[in-house]
């Protein structure tokens, strides 16, 4: 959160913007200023939202071969921060943007606007947002777009709760969210797989409490730490899952129609969440990204930053799968569940060898390769 305020307060003078918006630039420079002068506790609950900080995150990394892409970043980072500054009344004064994104979120209002087409500029103000349209301009004052019967059809309400903190997604503005590394995936779009919002979100509590159940403190950091799951598919043979760097806070997911299985990818990618923090502090390994190596869990080649990314993410899973054990948990009688976890400790102790012997740690890192050692010696003097 501290780089990302850093990053926010020095937001105004980094992003690119052309001589046409020189107007809305300063507004939302402004803006920024006051925000910083007057509430800083909002500007830090700002970045913290992956909605605003995947969008930080991605413009971190310079484009010169694609300038237009950093200008369509910078257009869709200061309409989100001008819809969020609005919904919370927060605004000393009015923005008006003429380049517009796709749509613009809100998590704690749980709103989704997206701009109509003939929508020519949007102007931003404390609880109210005005369209400017070739028939005239139309003012809405956003607290009234709770009402379903108040709100027009371009605005929805994409927020389930599945928890008091985490949301199921059907809006999403990560940047990144069609860009897959997984060879037998293409990209993350939203997709609820035919099955119901609900039946998604019942599932997702019942993985949640056996988390709970099992690993209270994991599920406690999943409480802190993890706002949306963006549902992509539904398949009854494998489950492809996915997370990003730049969103932090926002795992994807499929609908498995399993149990175990879903609980596993909800460890998993919220692992990797937590793996990702820390890389926005400091690398963990000297030589995180080459060359490549044989992955106990994925087909294609990766580099150590991968195989790091799974054993950390696994060892977690083979806890649950060894507390829900020794608890006499009822599933974990069948032999399915026992030929499972045996799995399990074999691929992370096959990764945690290939980290262990070819990982050169940073300072930072090392704690993380030691800790992935006492497990696997742990798992180790399970075996007969």
């Amino acid at each position: 959160m501290r780089r990302g305020l850093a990053e926010l307060r020095r937001l105004p003078a980094a992003l690119p913007w052309t001589a046409d918006e020189r107007a809305e630039h300063h507004a939302f420079a402004r803006a920024v200023e006051a925000l910083f002068a007057t509430a800083p506790g909002l500007a830090a609950s700002l970045v913290r939202r992956p909605t605003v900080g995947a969008l930080l995150r991605c413009l971190r990394k310079p484009t010169p071969a694609d300038p237009g892409r950093a200008y369509a970043l910078a257009r869709m980072l200061r309409a989100q921060i001008a819809f969020e500054l609005a919904g919370l009344d927060a605004l000393p004064e009015p923005i008006e943007l003429g380049a517009l994104p796709e749509q613009v979120l809100s998590i704690p209002a749980n709103l989704a606007l997206r701009f109509p087409a003939d929508v020519r500029a949007a102007r931003f103000a404390s609880g109210r947002v005005t369209l400017v349209r070739p028939h005239g301009e139309e003012t809405y004052a956003l607290a009234a777009w709770s009402d379903d019967d108040a709100r027009p059809d371009f605005v929805t309400r994409p927020y389930r709760a599945i928890t008091p903190t985490l949301h199921l997604a059907l809006a999403d503005n990560n940047p990144l969210q069609m860009s897959e590394a997984h060879p037998d995936k293409v990209g993350n779009a939203i997709d609820l797989g035919g099955r119901d919002a609900d039946e998604w979100r019942a599932t997702l509590r019942e993985a949640l409490d056996l988390v709970a159940a099992h690993l209270p403190t994991l599920r406690a950091e999943i409480d802190l730490f993890l706002h949306l799951v963006v549902p992509v598919g539904y398949d009854e043979h494998k489950h492809l899952s996915a997370s990003y760097q730049e969103a932090l806070g926002t795992i994807y997911l499929t609908l498995h129609p399993n149990l175990m299985t879903m609980t596993e990818a909800v460890i998993h990618e919220f692992s990797h969440n937590k793996l990702n923090a820390m890389l926005e502090l400091d690398p963990l390994l000297e030589n995180a990204f080459w060359p490549l190596y044989a992955s106990p869990v994925r087909p294609d080649p990766r580099p150590l930053h991968g195989v790091l990314l799974a054993v950390h993410a696994f060892q977690p899973v083979a806890r649950l799968y060894e507390r829900m054990t020794a608890a006499g948990h009822p599933r974990a009688q069948s032999a399915d569940f026992q030929r499972r976890f045996a799995q399990i400790r074999r691929i992370n102790h096959a990764g945690a060898e290939v980290v262990l012997a070819h990982g050169r740690p940073t300072e930072t890192g090392r704690a993380l390769l030691e800790e992935m050692r006492r497990w696997d010696d742990h798992y180790g003097a399970q075996e007969p």
